[in-house]
């Protein structure tokens, strides 16, 4: 157990947490013994394949040289070149990195993808930063990674904080250092990139309409309508947006949103592109949203609803307020918000958990896609990117959901159980060098 200091509404809390490496090596363990996993196996993919950490000088606007400290953790790649994120958040560390990667690993497997699992970023507080201080530290960041990533080896793309910009950078700075001829060979070192710069059209949604998706699928399953529908987003950046958007066009309502500012709520319902105006003129903010009310934070999750979307960061579903949540379903737009004490309490309660592994999935089916398109050289629509994505969330969710009912267990462990099972099958075909 670590201890976390949170900044929530300008004050200060501390309280102990169960780390995400406890939570991701629970889950995996619990399927693991469930499909019966070879032991030699179990021990391969109970570890990381490698873990980078560097620490890197950047000259500051003012003239003064800081050091910045970055992580790349590469879990395995059995399946194929390392894919993951990167993030700029002061939570970053070696053991955040570690257990997104793996969840990376599985994630990418249930997908069906030719993709391992690989995470990473820079403990930093982007807000702190000018626009041009965050584009010497990325590229900087870039040139210390740049051995160690690659468009055939580990492909990064945004996370938390880093977005279709911060890609350009890396990109333009990872191909610089090839040699002039191979440089265009090099624009899919990265997905999430801008569209005039070898970006998919569509994967600046891609992760919200999979949530969306899901939920969809879990509905239809259950013979349900989203229409009226009231839903929760915990984080409004771009998957809880495009998430809260799509839902919004097939008629559900947005009652309550919680950022890293504030909490707001309307049970009448908050129009969901009046938000993300307001947003962009507010500094990114919720808080002090006209057409609403301020709600207290601790009481977020307690906001009477039919939906709960957590698309901010891990460990927000505890223990300490699993019993209060009021939701149907909760669909898991982070990775690894609920923790296996808050997981058990929810699923004792009937309630239904997409998760993180299937449900955020569309983000890396879009960088799939993305890197394709670079690798051959073509241009997709929007329109072919949006019925691919669906077709392949499709896919995955009956997967599960068959799984789940057949076993008679619940999604994430039937999830955990797909994914393990098809690199279990590359390791015995494959055998182990020498």
């Amino acid at each position: 157990m670590a201890t976390i200091t949170a900044k929530i509404n300008g004050k200060k809390k501390s309280a102990p947490v169960r780390g995400m490496m406890d939570n991701v090596m629970e889950q995996f363990n619990s399927a693991a013994d469930h499909i019966e996993l070879h032991p030699n196996i179990k021990k391969i993919l109970s570890i990381t394949n490698n873990e980078l950490i560097v620490h890197f000088p950047v000259k500051m606007d003012n003239g003064e040289v800081e050091i910045f400290t970055g992580y790349r953790v590469q879990h395995n790649n059995a399946l194929g070149p390392y894919k993951g994120g990167l993030r700029y958040h002061p939570t970053v560390d070696i053991d955040a990195a570690r257990a997104l990667a793996m969840w990376m690993t599985w994630k990418t497997s249930l997908a069906g993808l030719p993709y391992g699992g690989a995470k990473g970023g820079i403990k930093i507080d982007p807000s702190l930063y000018s626009q041009g201080e965050l584009e010497r530290i990325t590229r900087r960041f870039t040139f210390a990674l740049a051995d160690n990533i690659g468009p055939e080896h580990d492909i990064p793309a945004p996370d938390v904080n880093t977005n279709s910009q911060t890609m350009a950078w890396m990109a333009d700075t990872y191909m610089s250092t090839r040699p002039p001829a191979e440089r265009t060979a090099n624009q899919h070192v990265v997905t999430g990139k801008p569209d005039g710069s070898g970006g998919l059209e569509g994967r600046d949604r891609a992760t919200g309409y999979g949530v969306f998706l899901t939920i969809k699928f879990w509905a239809e399953r259950n013979k349900q309508s989203l229409v009226g529908k009231r839903f929760i987003v915990q984080g409004f950046g771009n998957v809880g947006y495009w998430a809260s958007y799509f839902l919004e066009k097939e008629g559900a309502k947005l009652v309550a949103v919680q950022d890293a500012f504030g909490s707001i709520r309307n049970a009448s319902g908050i129009k969901v592109e009046d938000l993300f105006n307001y947003t962009k003129a507010n500094n990114g903010s919720v808080k002090g949203f006209p057409e609403s009310f301020d709600l207290d934070h601790e009481k977020f999750f307690t906001t009477e609803c039919d939906i709960c979307i957590p698309a901010a960061l891990g460990n927000q579903i505890t223990k300490e307020n699993a019993s209060k949540i009021k939701a149907e379903v909760i669909a898991e737009g982070a990775n690894g918000p609920t923790n296996v004490e808050g997981e058990k309490i929810l699923l004792d309660r009937g309630i239904t958990i997409i998760p993180d592994i299937l449900c955020n999935s569309g983000g890396v089916i879009g960088s799939y896609f993305e890197w394709l398109q670079n690798r051959n050289g073509e241009l997709w629509q929007l329109d072919e990117v949006m019925v691919k994505l669906e077709k392949k969330m499709k896919e995955s969710f009956d997967k599960v959901y068959a799984y789940s009912e057949s076993e008679a267990m619940d999604f994430r462990t039937a999830a955990y159980c797909i994914a393990i099972k098809r690199i279990e099958k590359a390791y015995i075909q494959r055998g182990i060098f020498p």
